[in-house]
Formats: C-alpha cells, sequence, structure tokens
C-alpha cells in the first residue's frame, strides 16, 4: 500500500519542522500540490555520470539452489517491491539483474551511495532481447555483498514512482576540514553519523548531503537538524541529533586560548 501524502499536507508540516535552509529555498515548494518538485541551487544533484538503467529479467522461482545457480551464471538473485511504508514493501516480482552490472555501479559510486540512488530498471524476458516487459523507477532498498570478494550476492529494490515518499539513509560528505579552526588548532573530527535518515519524495532524493566544517571549532557540534537540505525532505530522527563533533586539541593550543 503505497504512502498516501499529499504534497501540500507535507508542505505545510515541513514548514513548521525545517528551518536549516532560506526562506528563499522554502518558497520554491510550489503551491499546486501537482506540480512537480525539483532540486535547488545550490544543494548536491544526482551526477548524470551515473544515470545508468539496470537490466533485468523475470525470475520464476527462488531459494538457496536458484540462487547458487543464477550467480554462477553471471546474475544476481533480486526482488522488486511494490512501495508500502516508504521503507518496506509489499507485492514483489522475482528478476535477475547483472553481476557485472551491480559489481560497476557499487564500485563507482559506494555501496552508501548506491541505496540511495534511484535507477531505472528495464525488464525484458532475455539479456539484449528486444522484448521490454516492463520499465520502472528504483530504489536499490538493500545489497549483500560477499564479505569476501565484494561480489554482489542479492539485491532488493523498491518501485519508486513520482508520487512516492521514501525512506532513505542519505550519505554525508564532510567537507571544509582544510579551514575548519578547531582542526587547525590540532582537534580531530568525531564522525558520529555516516548517514541521516530522511523521508524524500522520490523526484527530489538527494545523492548526499554536504555537512560544512569550515567554522567548526573545538568541542563545537553540528546536529541533524543543522543540515541544509531541501524544505521538502522529513528528517526522520531528532534535530537534536549530533552528527559530528569537533573533539581534542593541542595541550599548547588549549593554553593559549585561555
Amino acid at each position: 500500500m503505497l504512502i498516501k501524502i499529499t504534497r501540500s499536507t507535507l508542505s505545510k508540516s515541513l514548514n513548521l519542522q525545517l528551518h536549516c535552509f532560506s526562506q528563499a529555498a522554502a518558497a520554491i515548494l510550489p503551491d499546486d500540490p501537482s506540480a512537480p518538485l525539483t532540486y535547488l541551487d545550490g544543494l548536491p544533484r544526482p551526477d548524470p555520470r551515473y544515470d545508468e538503467t539496470i537490466l533485468a529479467i523475470p525470475r520464476a522461482s527462488s531459494g538457496t539452489r536458484v540462487s547458487v545457480k543464477e550467480r554462477k551464471a553471471g546474475r544476481v538473485p533480486s526482488i522488486v517491491f511494490e512501495q508500502e511504508d516508504g521503507q518496506h514493501g509489499g507485492n514483489k516480482r522475482l528478476i535477475s539483474v547483472q553481476t557485472n552490472q551491480i559489481r560497476k555501479l557499487v564500485g563507482h559510486i559506494g555501496r552508501s551511495f548506491f541505496v540511495s540512488r534511484l535507477f531505472d530498471l528495464e525488464l525484458r524476458s532475455e539479456f539484449g532481447s528486444g522484448d521490454l516487459i516492463e520499465k520502472v523507477r528504483v530504489l536499490p532498498r538493500k545489497v549483500h555483498l560477499h564479505s569476501g570478494t565484494d561480489a554482489p550476492l542479492n539485491v532488493t529494490f523498491l518501485r519508486a514512482p513520482p508520487e512516492a515518499l521514501l525512506k532513505i539513509d542519505v550519505p554525508l560528505v564532510f567537507r571544509g576540514d582544510d579551514v575548519s579552526p578547531g582542526l587547525r588548532k590540532g582537534g580531530y573530527l568525531n564522525t558520529i553519523k555516516r548517514t541521516v535518515k530522511f523521508l524524500c519524495p522520490a523526484d527530489i532524493v538527494p545523492p548526499y548531503i554536504d555537512v560544512d566544517l569550515s567554522e567548526l571549532d573545538v568541542e563545537q557540534k553540528i546536529l541533524a537538524g543543522d543540515l541544509k537540505v531541501h524544505p521538502a525532505l522529513k528528517l526522520l530522527r531528532s534535530k537534536d541529533e549530533p552528527v559530528c563533533k569537533i573533539a581534542g586539541g593541542r595541550v599548547s593550543d588549549q593554553k593559549k586560548s585561555k
């Protein structure tokens, strides 16, 4: 069952909760609930270099023996779920995807970035066939990798139509460490969170969130509520939850500051 939340309702609630971005950004939320949401200037958007269509074929059955056979044939047993609550799925379709394609994508963009990015998925009767069964936009929800070789063992996808709201652990990218006052004094970055969970409209899923360290001094921290994101994203954690902190510092520097 798809989450039924209108963009107008979402906009009203988020305008009360999210104040970390400017009023100009908040004004981007359309008055018309049917109008599509768009990425904002100054915020991360998906890199078109990784706009790749994932190729898939139907899989008739599941089970250990079937999975082993698929992997030996260079395929990854996978599932596409109907979105149910933004994170878990309902009705499922059994598919297989190409091992080399998934390994390449995960290797190029990283595991946490792979499961926070939308892809088009084409389902055909056979790889290389012109017989297109279905084309759908999906979010990789989970990817299980071999502990020794990092070979993909299975992938779980969620359908992501334009009206979907998706619970996503968005990766954090830390910048400004070269000019951070606290780090220049000899402090060190204590990374508390590497991802933060947001409820994201499918059309504007951020590939990552920039975390600016350039003004952070010793013993200062950045909270989840400080992160700059699109106003239509809803934080699913406490806004007071810390994501990083500048800790420590050389004794000599601390004495000088007194």
